[in-house]
């Protein structure tokens, strides 16, 4: 037997796993986090807490890691930027496992609250064409055509979470998250997403004094950003409140990856030669949170602004780079 705790946060070594059990300590609440990774690859390990290492894709393993959380928060997943997504589509995949295995161990363990982190990359492909895209709403993952692999992937445990609170009473809230981001998480090695990647090339470009950049397609190519504070925010709001269907949580801030770079030079005070990369991982065209049914249901949005959240992501991407240099 597991002791009793609070909440139990898996993948708690993550990027956004880390937040949020930051977050949970000030509200003075007990937390069981669990990841697979090593505790020295943990991007942050928090004191006063069960720390604990497991892969809980096995079965036995998510069985004992969520006996005696009172609420689960489920944001493990194998995942990265496009460049990981779309080279790992079966490993995308098998994160299906650890999915089944932590829905199966909340019923069995009697879980009040069960959160679970779905994506934007949930959504049909049709719908994200244009640069120019219309938000995206709710509705539009179905007729299904998700991102092949990862997406399918979580729009299938969408579904399975939806099934196990019709016909097992456990109560779980799905967000689709849209492209998070902050310090403290993912800036080299491959797996990390545009803003820290775009903030990385930068910081290179001025430490090492070559201004010239490689950047993935046209960078014509569109998204919404939501800084990692909002996202924590939004993720208790939707496991404490009422609401049973998936929501977007996302900014509808849209930006152009060009106009992305741009803004991070301004931070540096330095322009760089852009060389386009066409055959690299691009993704979708254009994707954009529509944010018109969570402010109905909540009455709040993500509301940090790029502006401001890219500027302290760039400074502590770039304390890292010198670092490592």
């Amino acid at each position: 037997m597991s002791k009793s705790v609070d909440v139990l946060v898996a993948g708690g070594g993550g990027f956004i796993g880390g937040h949020l059990v930051a977050d949970l300590l000030k509200q003075g609440l007990t937390v069981r986090s669990v990841d697979i990774k090593p505790l020295e690859e943990w991007y942050q390990v928090h004191e006063g807490v069960e720390n604990v290492v497991a892969d809980l894709s096995l079965r036995d393993h998510a069985f004992e890691q969520t006996d005696g959380a009172r609420e689960v928060y489920m944001l493990a997943a194998d995942m990265g930027g496009m460049g990981f997504i779309e080279n790992n589509k079966a490993e995308c995949m098998l994160t299906v496992l650890t999915s089944t295995h932590m829905l199966e161990a909340a019923r069995n363990a009697g879980v009040e609250r069960y959160f679970y982190s779905s994506s934007a990359c949930v959504y049909n492909g049709s719908k994200q064409t244009d640069p120019h895209v219309t938000a995206l709403k709710e509705e539009d993952a179905y007729p299904a055509d998700p991102e092949d692999g990862y997406g399918w992937e979580k729009l299938f445990s969408e579904r399975m979470a939806r099934h196990f609170r019709e016909d097992y009473g456990l109560q779980t809230r799905v967000a689709r998250y849209h492209n998070v981001y902050g310090p403290n998480g993912t800036w080299t090695g491959g797996r990390e997403k545009a803003p820290a990647a775009t903030c990385r090339k930068i910081a290179e470009a001025v430490i090492s004094g070559n201004h010239e950049i490689d950047i993935w397609g046209d960078g014509e190519q569109t998204r919404s950003f939501m800084y990692v504070d909002d996202c924590v925010k939004g993720s208790q709001m939707f496991l404490n409140g009422d609401n049973t269907e998936p929501l977007n949580l996302g900014s509808s801030e849209l930006i152009s990856i060009n106009d992305l770079y741009t803004m991070v030079e301004g931070f540096a005070g330095i322009k760089c030669k852009r060389n386009y990369q066409l055959d690299a991982p691009q993704g979708v065209r254009g994707r954009n949170s529509d944010n018109t049914r969570i402010q109905e249901v909540y009455g709040w949005e993500p509301s940090i602004s790029l502006l401001e959240g890219m500027e302290k992501t760039y400074a502590w991407v770039y304390d890292q780079v010198k670092a490592s240099s």
